[in-house]
Parts: structure tokens; C-alpha cells; sequence
């Protein structure tokens, strides 16, 4: 049985590559192509851009369509191939998965995440976003921050407090927002590489379907938790290449351009280049977790690795560019409109110094370093948890600045 399923999945690959040439065909097209081929996530459900199989088996999938040059989608969509599919399929109904997984997929429909606020990061569970219900409708009211793509998006996640008299990890509830709708305002936040892919979003009187609700009422942080340990995982999924195929290759490029090679400097670079495939292996790993289920601490492990090692890697070739790493080559407020394309210069190249710029943030992003800590020390080492006098409190009586 194994060994068919195997087959089936290598020979509805060599279809989609015989029948949309991956250098020559419309990304949109070519990731559209992939979903109906059941070719988007195997592991999920025929129908719903899988195959039913085992999860595993999507690296014959991801390996041959890198060789093939096909386009990836994860840059252009991460919030939603990332983060939203997995949501949508764990926790959404029949009716949300038919409708929003292919656009999601081929990028037809852009998705971000609206989860922090200006009083609630690291600790989430005090968000302060108001959903009062309003027959089958609910009004939103409040303001997210730091929402990448939001200038972008079709749709977004939203975590909002629909009881403020239950504790605050139980007085929330998940929606799927329309990004269009009236009463939505985006607001970008201009980086100090001079991008603004992240944003501030204001709710006014927003009015929410609740057909467009995930989960159930109140029951929002179980919906939560999926997304963020997704999301953990996700972001280690940029390792999920090649060997030297990921991040390192851009050290290993200007490394090899050098005419005046250091032992010292070899040996840094040696390293870097292990550890990178030490994450890249550590990816595989904690993807194999994550497609059998909701995924678990793991993904802290993982995104603590890969975040500090993508400014390791920045930070190196800045330090070889020597007097040009000093140099930023344009510092125009740009609302890029791919994830990637704050870094690229005009021939399609990284721009080293605006990503050694960008990265500062890597380990904010997902969750703090602080936070991935916390969450290994708990639940992968069992450490006692820091004390929380506010957890069984009415969130309406939880003093907030």
C-alpha cells in the first residue's frame, strides 16, 4: 500500500510537470494546477489539495518541483499556505475549506494574521479586540498590530474577546476577517530597512458573518495555539531546501567571490554551513510532526534555531562585504507586495544589508526568543511554569496598562 500511494504521488508530479512547464507557466496557473492535482499538501483530504497520504511523502513533491525550477508560493503567501490552510482544515467547517483553500493555495487570494496588539504580544490572551454578537452577524472593534501583508490581504485570521467576564484564555473567539470590508483601516509601519510589510489594522463597527467564525464560541485559543505552533513551524520551513540550498548559500556566495580567503573565517563559515543543515534536517523533522496533527512545542525548538541562525548568516555576510556592508542602497518607504520583495534588488538578487536590516526581527516575529524559551522549558523539559495570577481572573478584571 505504501509503495502505491508512493507511486501515485511520484506519477501525478511528473504530470503536473509535463503539463505546466514550471519555468514557462503563470505561477497562479501552475500553483492552481498543483492543488487539483492533490499535490498542495498530500496529507490533506482529496478534494481540499490532498491526497490522503502519508504526510512524508510531500518531499517527492517539494524535491522534484525544486529541481524543475517551478515557483514556490510560500514567499508570495506565507500567513495563508502556512499558517491559514492548516487552521482552516484542522478547525474550519466543510463550507470554509471548499471555499478558501485553492485561491489560498495558487495566491489568487492573499492571507495575513491578526493576532498581536499594542497591549497584548507575548501575552496574547489579553487582547483587548471586541466581537459582540448581533444576531447571525458580530461588530468588531479594536486594533491589531505588526500584521504582515495586511495592505495585501483578501482575508485575514483574527483572534478577538467576545466575553470579557469569562478568564482570558476563555473569552475569545476565532474569525476569518474580510479585509475589504467597510470599517477596515491599514496602516503601514515603515521598518528601518525602510520596508512596510507590517502594518496597523483598525476595526470600526466591522461587521462579521458568523459563518465566518472558526471553532466555537469562546473556544478561540484552542483555535489560536494551532495556528501559532503552525506558524513556529512554518517559519522554519524557509530551511526546508536542498542541502546548501537555503539561507547559507547567500554566506557561501560571498564567501567564494572573495579573492583573500581566512583560515579563521573558513572555519566560521564551516560551522554555519553545518548548523544550517543541522535546521534543515531539524525542519524535516518537526514538518513530519506537524502534518500528522496539530503540531506540538517542537516548532519552538525549531523557530528558536532557525530565527537566531538568519541573522548568523546576515550578520557574517555583512561582516565580509567589509566597507559595503555599511551601505544601504535605498531607503524609500516601500509596502512591498511580496513578502520577498523587500530584499531583492532590481536583478533579482538579495540585498545582504537590507536582509541583515530585516532580520533584527526574526526573532521577535512568531513569538519572542523569550517566549520559545518559556514554551521549551515547560513543555519539552517539564520546568515549572511562570507564575500566572491573573489566569483564572475575569479578563475585565485584569489590570492592563
Amino acid at each position: 500500500m505504501a509503495n502505491e500511494m508512493e507511486e501515485r504521488t511520484r506519477v501525478l508530479t511528473e504530470q503536473l510537470v509535463a503539463e505546466y512547464d514550471p519555468k514557462g507557466t503563470d505561477p497562479n496557473e501552475f500553483w492552481a494546477a498543483q492543488y487539483d492535482l492533490g499535490l498542495a499538501w498530500v496529507h490533506f483530504p482529496e478534494g481540499l489539495g490532498g491526497l490522503g497520504v502519508d504526510p512524508r511523502l510531500q518531499s517527492i513533491v517539494d524535491e522534484r518541483l525544486h529541481e524543475a525550477g517551478a515557483p514556490s508560493n510560500l514567499m508570495v503567501n506565507f500567513m495563508g499556505v502556512g499558517m491559514a490552510a492548516p487552521t482552516i482544515v484542522g478547525f474550519g467547517t466543510p463550507e470554509q475549506q471548499q471555499r478558501y483553500l485553492r485561491p489560498l493555495f495558487s495566491c489568487e487570494e492573499i492571507w495575513c494574521q491578526m493576532f498581536s496588539e499594542p497591549g497584548a504580544g507575548s501575552d496574547l490572551a489579553a487582547l483587548s479586540m471586541r466581537a459582540v454578537r448581533d444576531g447571525d452577524e458580530w461588530i468588531l472593534n479594536g486594533q491589531k498590530v505588526w500584521t504582515t501583508q495586511a495592505h495585501v490581504a483578501r482575508w485575514g485570521l483574527i483572534l478577538t474577546r467576545s466575553d470579557p467576564e469569562l478568564p482570558k484564555h476563555k473569552g475569545l473567539t476565532y474569525f476569518i476577517a474580510d479585509m475589504h470590508a467597510p470599517g477596515v483601516e491599514v496602516v503601514p509601519l515603515r521598518q528601518m530597512s525602510g520596508d512596510a510589510e507590517f502594518n496597523e489594522v483598525y476595526f470600526t463597527d466591522v461587521r462579521v458573518i458568523d459563518s465566518q467564525r472558526i471553532g466555537e464560541v469562546n473556544d478561540g485559543w484552542r483555535v489560536a495555539i494551532g495556528t501559532l505552533m503552525n506558524e513556529r513551524t512554518s517559519l522554519g520551513a524557509f530551511a526546508k531546501e536542498p542541502r546548501g540550498a537555503g539561507l547559507i548559500r547567500h554566506a557561501v556566495g560571498v564567501w567564494s567571490g572573495l579573492t583573500d580567503r581566512d583560515p579563521v573565517l573558513r572555519d566560521a563559515i564551516a560551522q554555519m554551513w553545518i548548523d544550517g543543515e543541522v535546521n534543515r534536517l531539524t525542519t524535516l523533522r518537526a514538518q513530519d510532526l506537524r502534518e500528522r496533527g496539530t503540531p506540538g512545542p517542537e516548532g519552538s525548538v525549531l523557530k528558536l534555531r532557525v530565527s537566531s541562525f538568519n541573522q548568523r548568516v546576515f550578520d557574517f555576510c555583512v561582516d565580509l562585504l567589509g566597507p559595503a556592508g555599511m551601505l544601504v542602497s535605498d531607503y524609500e518607504m516601500v509596502a512591498p507586495s511580496l513578502m520577498a520583495e523587500g530584499v531583492l534588488g532590481e536583478d533579482g538578487k538579495v540585498d545582504l544589508v537590507k536582509a541583515f536590516l530585516e532580520t533584527r526581527g526574526s526573532t521577535i516575529g512568531g513569538g519572542t526568543t523569550e517566549i520559545a524559551r518559556n514554551i521549551i522549558g515547560e513543555r519539552v523539559l517539564g520546568l515549572p511554569g511562570e507564575p500566572r495570577a491573573d489566569k483564572d481572573l475575569p479578563w475585565s478584571e485584569v489590570p492592563r496598562n
